[in-house]
């Protein structure tokens, strides 16, 4: 008998004190659908993360593409990059 009643002041007050949870979003929020559909104008250059017109975007990007070499790393770094990932390798490997 004790118990029902302490189950029943608990759910009274677990009631009194919950708070409704709040499921949408402000009315000032943009909707996902509505940015995908937006056109992006603006960019930052993938060299030096300068912003960039559309334009010169797709100037860069032409550019850029038009290089057949691949610019010089030094040998150092890439070493140490071949290093990173074959850690990052092992580490997936053996997680210790």
């Amino acid at each position: 008998m004790k118990q029902g009643r302490f189950f029943c002041m608990w759910l009274g007050l677990t009631l009194l004190m919950a708070k409704p949870a709040v499921s949408l979003p402000p009315p000032e929020d943009v909707p996902e659908e509505i940015l995908r559909t937006e056109i992006i104008t603006e960019a930052r250059s993938p060299i030096d993360g300068k912003p960039l017109t559309a334009a010169e975007y797709a100037q860069l990007q032409a550019e850029l593409a038009q290089n057949p070499v691949p610019p010089d790393v030094n040998p150092k770094l890439k070493r140490l990059i071949f290093l990173l990932r074959l850690r990052q390798m092992l580490r997936t490997i053996i997680p210790f």
